[in-house]
């Protein structure tokens, strides 16, 4: 037996040597190079006769083997397939040695039940081979002496090619290692652990292509600096051995960051960078140990011979991991390294060693028995660059990390130009974009007006003919104020609706009115005017007045523009919300199709022109431009001027403050732009009455001798001012400071107060007919509430001026108007009062607004209750009275009498808890306390809801027989309903009390009046 493995040492020996002969052929292909002549090498020639060589070899290998061990025994080829692997030989006695031992029946004796028993026990032994008891019965029967076997492991790893032992020497060998036991101990010795030679010899494919010399690992080569990357690898080869065993490595590391490249966090990292196969490495001793010191392996040191030949049949791939851990310790510049060897061949057999692919530099250091003091030195910063090639590896090192910088900052530089340039484009197209939207809204609105124009024409030179004639008034509230002034005003959508009456436009039979709602106003509003103009005032029979009742209702429309869901806090004006609205637009256009149609509209805005193309229909008033123009205060002083009124001294178009008395923005209105300071605060000023007194009244109007007075007032206007000026409504400006930074940026005008104690304001209402004729259609003195400024209200018809004098300064303000171009409706306010030095009334015109005011909404209401009609010439209220007696059919029946009436109208009146009561519940309640309307007296109290969600302002108009009545009427309303709606701990907010202060003022007047009229009669 000992010859016999002596034989099989030689063998070894041999084909160790070829097949080292054929690997450095193969990896010699790679340093071959194309000749100079440029022919090429075919190298899949050369490849092919290797596998030829090899071929040969393994038969001849075979035969011989064969012959000497009576068995087939295969060797492992240099270029081993991919997932083959070597089947665990196993025990397969032939059959023809073990003799027939199954009994024939003719030779049976008679036996015993005792032995019959017996017997049948052996045979169920024999049949069984994992029985305890089947070797000793084999052994006592036939004289076969059976190995021991043992239950192997279910997760054996499979070898494609089955090796076999000789017969006669390892008869015995089993797949757990076990040698026979009839082998001598000298023998034993030499023959080389059986459990390493089926693990070692695997099948692995090979591809001839160079091997990289960089190894596959990522943070532990600092010539790259990357992160540590720990690879799956085949599971270990210790599975042979029936052990359950885990993956070697089994933590893979997230894909590598920009900061991978730090040493100190790859440090800091090592412990959980270490994988688990490394923590769980057996610390079973070697039984093949060798040492390499500096990278290289003494190759006639005992330990290492000893390894080498234990391991001859598989040392072709050990010597590819020796090679590879050699390198790998040279490069580190590791002093000393334990090798075991055991771990080396296992890792040698499972690694894949790929022409390309370097092993795994975690899995080389599980091979050392001192792995823990390599990878400390391993991880060590810079240690790369102390061993072999470390100064190569250096410069490559800096000139890529100096590439990459140049790389990155060409990149940067590059991303900041292209997005430089990506925001240039962007910018530009967008100033195109915006440049040739603007072109074309220019010329739409040119367009725009072009037809507003021509329209305007054909409504002038048919202006006759419309208004004698079938026709359709479409009324739009709008109040096209600034923005600024929009967004600052409160219940901006309320007061767009306070001209809901414009629907009493309707007493006349030949108009039909559109009403174009700013708010959706709910049902108990609609029917409230629905049965408002039915009454119409009639004066004739109950079936001619039930006809024209019906005829009313289809005679008017109120339609709510569906934009104003989307914009419902943007207080954007009527007139704009009605152009953005398609649905309504076409039902108006289906509305007006084919009759005479016009627009009444309110404050002028640029929207109207758009609306009005969009119709196709004229608008009643001026271009937005003049209206612009001539809207504000300084426009009106020019108009006045024009005019030739009389207009408060003062000074128009002013934006620096060199002037005093009132103050009063241009675009402002109601009294929310103006400011006041009374000049008696002056220190200066009652020498300048000395001054007055001195010179006379005639001597005082020449320039040098008012030079000295007017300097000393500029000296002292700044702290005059400063201390003294105050705004008229606080609520838009808290102060002076505010109020005069507004005033500089838009402009205003200063005028002197009326230098009176009694000071009465009126407004008149024009219409400049596009004709060319100007009619008075409404006149009123007004109520002031907590401003004086402000109107609340007024008393129709007005009775502070003399009617012709009126009349003569609204034509001359109207002529005034139409040489400018504008037509339409305008409101002119006028102020009166007694001066004191000639006991002469004055009449100044303060203001002009270029639309449909308040009142003369309020006034078509107070009209289509009474059916009267308003002279403002003669400044009377004419009403005509019901006929009682029925006179026959063949005689003509008599004009009705007509009676005058004075009214008191009430536009702008609030109280919050207003809002508490519904419309409903709140006329109940005025009914349970007298106050409503009388149709047969013609006189009584009519009110004018605006909307149904807030309710907290409400219209209201008073008529009876004198002014003093209706004054009266209209006090008593407002303090029953403050008394109902109110509360001593619920007062609300409110201008009932201050209107109420005023009426009796008025009153007051009014009585004193009377009594100097009564006085001068006698003495005339």
């Amino acid at each position: 037996m000992s010859e016999t493995l002596k034989s099989e040492d030689k063998l070894g020996a041999l084909l160790h040597e070829v097949q080292d002969d054929l690997r450095q052929l193969k990896s010699s292909i790679e340093k071959i190079t194309i000749s100079e002549g440029g022919e090429t090498l075919d190298f899949k020639a050369l490849d092919t006769v290797i596998r030829k060589t090899e071929s040969s070899i393994r038969k001849c290998a075979e035969d011989y083997l064969k012959t000497v061990t009576k068995q087939l025994l295969v060797l492992p080829s240099i270029e081993a397939l991919d997932k083959k692997t070597a089947q665990i030989p196993k025990w397969k006695p032939s059959l023809e040695s073990i003799p027939d031992v199954r009994p024939q029946r003719e030779d049976l004796p008679w036996l015993s039940p005792g032995e019959k028993h017996k017997s049948a026990l052996t045979m169920r032994v024999l049949c069984n081979p994992t029985h305890p008891n089947n070797r000793a019965v084999m052994h006592q029967k036939f004289g076969i002496s059976l190995p021991d076997i043992y239950k192997r492991s279910t997760n054996v790893a499979k070898h494609n090619r089955i090796i076999t032992g000789p017969v006669v020497s390892l008869q015995t060998t089993e797949s757990k290692g076990q040698h026979n036991l009839a082998m001598p101990e000298e023998d034993l010795r030499r023959v080389p652990d059986t459990r390493l030679l089926h693990m070692s010899i695997q099948h692995k494919a090979a591809s001839l292509h160079p091997r990289d010399d960089s190894y596959s690992s990522i943070g532990l080569k600092s010539t790259c600096h990357k992160q540590l990357k720990w690879k799956t690898e085949p599971r270990s080869a210790s599975e042979t051995f029936g052990r359950e065993s885990t993956p070697l490595w089994t933590t893979k590391t997230p894909p590598p960051s920009p900061k991978s490249t730090d040493h100190m966090g790859m440090i800091q990292g090592t412990n959980r960078l270490i994988p688990k196969s490394l923590q769980n490495i057996p610390v079973n001793i070697s039984k093949y140990p060798f040492t390499i010191i500096k990278g290289q392996v003494n190759s006639v040191a005992t330990d290492f011979c000893h390894f080498k030949q234990s391991f001859s049949l598989c040392w072709s791939s050990v010597v590819d991991a020796l090679e590879a851990l050699e390198k790998l310790l040279r490069e580190f510049a590791v002093p000393l390294a334990n090798v075991s060897g055991e771990r080396l061949v296992e890792f040698g057999c499972s690694w894949s060693n790929g022409w390309r692919k370097a092993p795994p530099v975690i899995s080389l250091l599980s091979v050392l028995e001192n792995w823990e003091e390599v990878l400390d030195l391993v991880l060590r910063p810079g240690q790369r660059y102390k061993g072999e090639g470390g100064t190569e590896a250096a410069v490559i090192q800096i000139q890529t990390c100096w590439r990459r910088y140049l790389a990155r900052t060409a990149y940067l530089h590059h991303c900041r130009r292209k997005w430089a340039a990506g925001t240039i484009a962007i910018s530009w197209l967008m100033h195109t974009q915006i440049c040739r939207v603007r072109k074309a809204l220019q010329a739409r609105r040119f367009r725009q007006l072009e037809n507003f124009r021509s329209r305007a024409q054909h409504l002038a030179a048919n202006w006759k003919h419309i208004q004698s004639s079938k026709r359709t008034i479409i009324h739009i509230p709008s109040l096209g104020y600034s923005q600024c002034q929009r967004l600052n005003l409160r219940g901006y959508a309320v007061l767009q609706n306070i001209q809901i009456s414009r629907l009493c436009d309707i007493r006349d039979k030949n108009v039909e009115v559109i009403y174009v709602c700013p708010r959706h106003l709910g049902d108990d509003i609609v029917h409230y005017y629905t049965s408002l103009l039915k009454c119409d005032g009639a004066t004739e029979g109950a079936d001619a007045g039930a006809t024209q009742a019906s005829s009313c209702m289809r005679r008017f429309i109120i339609l709510t523009p569906e934009a104003v869901d989307f914009f419902p806090t943007r207080n954007m004006c009527l007139s704009t919300l009605l152009k953005y609205s398609p649905r309504t637009l076409k039902r108006i256009k289906n509305l007006i199709q084919g009759k005479q149609t016009y627009i009444v509209g309110g404050v002028a805005h640029v929207d109207d022109l758009a609306v009005a193309d969009e119709l196709g229909v004229p608008i009643l008033a001026p271009e937005p431009a003049i209206a612009q123009i001539y809207g504000t205060k300084s426009g009106g002083k020019r108009i006045f001027s024009g005019a030739e009124v009389d207009v408060p001294p003062g000074q128009g178009d002013i934006y620096s403050l060199n002037q005093r008395w009132l103050f009063k923005m241009d675009s402002e209105h109601g009294g929310r732009g103006t400011a006041y300071c009374d000049i008696c605060h002056l220190s200066c000023y009652n020498w300048a009455l000395q001054e007055y007194h001195r010179y006379g009244p005639e001597l005082w109007n020449t320039k040098w001798i008012q030079e000295s007075v007017l300097l000393r007032y500029l000296d002292e206007i700044p702290a005059w001012l400063a201390r003294y000026a105050w705004p008229a409504k606080t609520s838009c400006y808290p102060n002076w400071a505010c109020f005069l930074k507004s005033f500089l940026r838009q402009g205003g005008v200063v005028e002197a107060y009326p230098p009176s104690d009694s000071v009465t304001c009126l407004t008149v209402d024009l219409l400049l007919e596009p004709g060319g004729e100007v009619t008075m259609l409404s006149c009123g003195d007004q109520l002031h509430g907590s401003c004086q400024l402000e109107a609340i209200g007024s008393t129709v018809p007005q009775t502070s001026v003399h009617p012709e004098t009126l009349h003569s300064i609204c034509m001359r303000v109207g002529q005034a108007c139409l040489q400018r171009l504008i037509v339409g409706y305008v409101s002119v306010d006028l102020t009166t009062f007694l001066y004191h030095n000639t006991m002469e009334q004055k009449v100044w015109a303060i203001d002009l607004d270029l639309t449909y005011s308040d009142q003369l909404a309020m006034t078509q209401m107070l009209l289509m209750m009474t059916g009267g009609t308003l002279n403002c010439r003669a400044g009377c209220l004419e009403v005509p009275m019901p006929i009682r007696d029925k006179c026959c059919e063949h005689q003509i029946a008599p004009k009705p009498p007509v009676i005058n009436r004075y009214a008191v109208v009430g536009s702008h009146l609030f109280h919050s808890n207003l809002s508490m009561l519904y419309h409903n519940v709140f006329f109940m309640m005025c009914k349970a306390h007298g106050i409503g309307f009388n149709m047969k007296k013609k006189q009584g109290t009519v009110f004018a809801p605006y909307d149904s969600s807030e309710r907290c302002s409400i219209g209201m108009i008073t008529i009876a027989e004198d002014l003093q009545g209706a004054l009266v009427t209209f006090a008593r309303n407002l303090s029953v309903i403050h008394q109902e709606i109110s509360s001593s701990k619920m007062q609300g907010e409110t201008n009932f009390k201050e209107l109420i202060k005023d009426i009796e003022d008025v009153l007051q007047m009014t009585v004193q009046n009377k009594m100097r009229a009564v006085d001068d009669k006698p003495a005339t």
